[in-house]
């Protein structure tokens, strides 16, 4: 009997140890999930709604000047060639690309892609962008160093974006915080890219603007 009852009860405490662990590890698992959800709202969702208000309103104000014309009729492509060649950047080529809101300065092979919208389009909004894409050729031309800095960054901050929506889910799914945090902060961190070079933009559109006032 004795024998029986002290068997029970290390069935007892080994089943009631069991089921402690169980309840720690479920508290540990809610604790998770909750931190992960709470790095999302935190870390996640503001610069997913910043990013979504900057496209929106980028994408707004091109609707709106695509509608006005340029006054001697040039096209985008047509302004980006004269504000090259008006800095002697004869050697920058300038391309047309497929894909909307594409257009970049490539400083590696020296070219500038601009979308078809842009390329071909006689108005205020394809002349601005162009004006703005030579501005960094321009950039490039003068030795810019944040504009070299930047172009050596952009693959793998564009990586991370890429890979951390992926990641954080599938952290959440498989219950891995710290997959989960591993999403957050490349997200995070390609956020913060985004703003430390807006002054590469801001350069780069001043640079632009120098040239219209002589036109």
């Amino acid at each position: 009997m004795l024998r029986n009852c002290l068997r029970y009860g290390g069935l007892q405490e080994t089943f009631g140890s069991v089921v402690f662990d169980t309840c720690l590890k479920h508290r540990s698992l809610e604790r998770s999930q909750y931190v992960g959800g709470s790095a999302f709202w935190i870390f996640v969702l503001p610069g997913l709604l910043l990013g979504m208000n900057a496209q929106s309103r980028i994408k707004i104000n091109i609707a709106k000047y695509s509608q006005v014309g340029t006054q001697d009729g040039i096209t985008g492509a047509q302004v980006a060639r004269r504000l090259l060649n008006s800095q002697g950047l004869q050697n920058v080529a300038v391309e047309s690309t497929p894909g909307m809101l594409s257009d970049h300065y490539d400083p590696r092979s020296k070219t500038l892609r601009l979308s078809q919208e842009v390329y071909f389009a006689p108005s205020v909004a394809a002349a601005g962008i162009a004006a703005h894409e030579a501005g960094h050729a321009l950039q490039d031309a003068m030795d810019y160093f944040p504009l070299e800095a930047r172009t050596y960054i952009v693959p793998v901050v564009q990586l991370a974006s890429q890979t951390a929506p992926w990641l954080f889910v599938a952290g959440m799914l498989l219950q891995l915080p710290t997959l989960t945090w591993v999403g957050v902060i490349l997200f995070g961190s390609s956020s913060l890219f985004a703003l430390i070079t807006l002054p590469v933009e801001f350069n780069a559109s001043a640079r632009a603007q120098e040239y219209y006032p002589r036109r």
